[in-house]
């Protein structure tokens, strides 16, 4: 009976009847990550969700980080960060995720402000408000590096993005860091001065939409068609399309400004709109290397988790090699579904 009892069990578990044909995504508001905002409220996930006989439903989230939470938690299939929080949220915390989507890297959207002085040097001894632990403190803790200083040499406030602005406004406050749109705004500010971006350090602050890994070697239907809607967006809204202007406007609006707005943040985004421009990137050494100063920043900080005992604690593979751990990879990038793009094969 106990034999019997297994082999129905086994059957169970791999009938078609069992197998998933929905999936859940959630993307939250950023230049880099309305794309799948657009590409579900034109139909256009619809439209590849239907050619391999799944539902995606699309889903906004308010939070940020809520949502990679949430989509480490297992509420989700795909979620929208960048390299740094797939590392600290997800991977550290065991789920195994792949970099599905590389779709773009901060060319400027992350930025540090000081008010009265035009030069980063005279950042050393000021109180800095900022996310403290996000990716714009990465980014302080590169410019810091590239002046000679440390953070030891500044004092970071951690200030909620929901304050920036106004906390930027006060004259006591003389150092912010922060991320577009909040950026542009402070910058509007009187004898307010950027002295150091993420134009700066390319290619280290990417832009990207993460699947869990079990789920797509399961379901690479799933894989392929978020892959085809965002490439067919992206064809929508590249430089040169007949549909740009009216991509971009959509795009602005859902992001709570306008064309212009939103031009303005994609001419500090460096979005790779062809799928081979994607492969290029990921399989070249920027990847690779980029993980390797997110991951030392991130064990400094004790982001890694308690029980990491140093930086490479984690595996990140990429096509060009692997950081860290062999025998614990948790985060992956992958050309495999955008080189099916560039070869048209999805």
């Amino acid at each position: 009976m106990k034999k019997l009892a297994a082999i129905l069990l086994a059957l169970t578990l791999s009938s078609p009847a069992m197998a998933r044909d929905e999936f859940k995504v959630a993307w939250s508001i950023y230049v880099g990550w309305m794309p799948w905002g657009y590409a579900a409220d034109e139909g256009i996930i619809d439209k590849w969700a239907d050619k391999y006989g799944i539902k995606i439903d699309v889903v906004q989230i308010n939070d940020y980080i809520e949502s990679i939470n949430q989509y480490t938690f297992g509420d989700f299939d795909a979620c929208v960060m960048t390299n740094m929080d797939a590392l600290t949220i997800p991977a550290a915390s065991g789920v195994d995720s792949t970099a599905l989507v590389v779709g773009s890297f901060s060319n400027g959207n992350d930025g540090l402000i000081l008010k009265g002085a035009d030069s980063l040097e005279a950042i050393k001894g000021q109180s800095i408000n900022m996310v403290e632990l996000s990716v714009t403190h990465y980014v302080l803790a590169r410019a810091l590096e590239s002046i000679g200083l440390s953070e030891r040499d500044v004092r970071v406030v951690n200030t909620s993005d929901a304050d920036l602005v106004a906390v930027a406004a006060n004259p006591n406050v003389t150092a912010v860091g922060t991320w577009n749109p909040l950026l542009n705004e402070i910058l509007t500010m009187p004898d307010t001065n950027l002295v150091f971006h993420s134009g700066q350090i390319p290619g280290e602050v990417i832009d990207l939409l993460v699947v869990n890994t079990e789920t797509i070697e399961q379901y690479p239907a799933f894989a392929k068609a978020l892959t085809g809607a965002w490439y067919e967006t992206m064809s929508r809204m590249m430089d040169g399309a007949d549909t740009a202007a009216d991509a971009r406007t959509a795009l602005g609006i859902a992001a709570g400004t306008d064309l212009e707005g939103y031009e303005q943040q994609l001419s500090t985004t460096e979005m790779f709109y062809l799928p081979a421009d994607a492969v290029e990137f990921i399989t070249s050494d920027t990847p690779l290397e980029t993980m390797r100063r997110v991951a030392e920043f991130s064990f400094e900080h004790g982001l890694l988790g308690d029980g990491a005992p140093n930086a490479e604690f984690i595996g990140i593979e990429t096509p060009a090699g692997i950081y860290g751990s062999p025998d614990n990879i948790k985060l992956r990038f992958t050309d495999r579904f955008a080189r099916m793009a560039a070869d048209g094969e999805l």
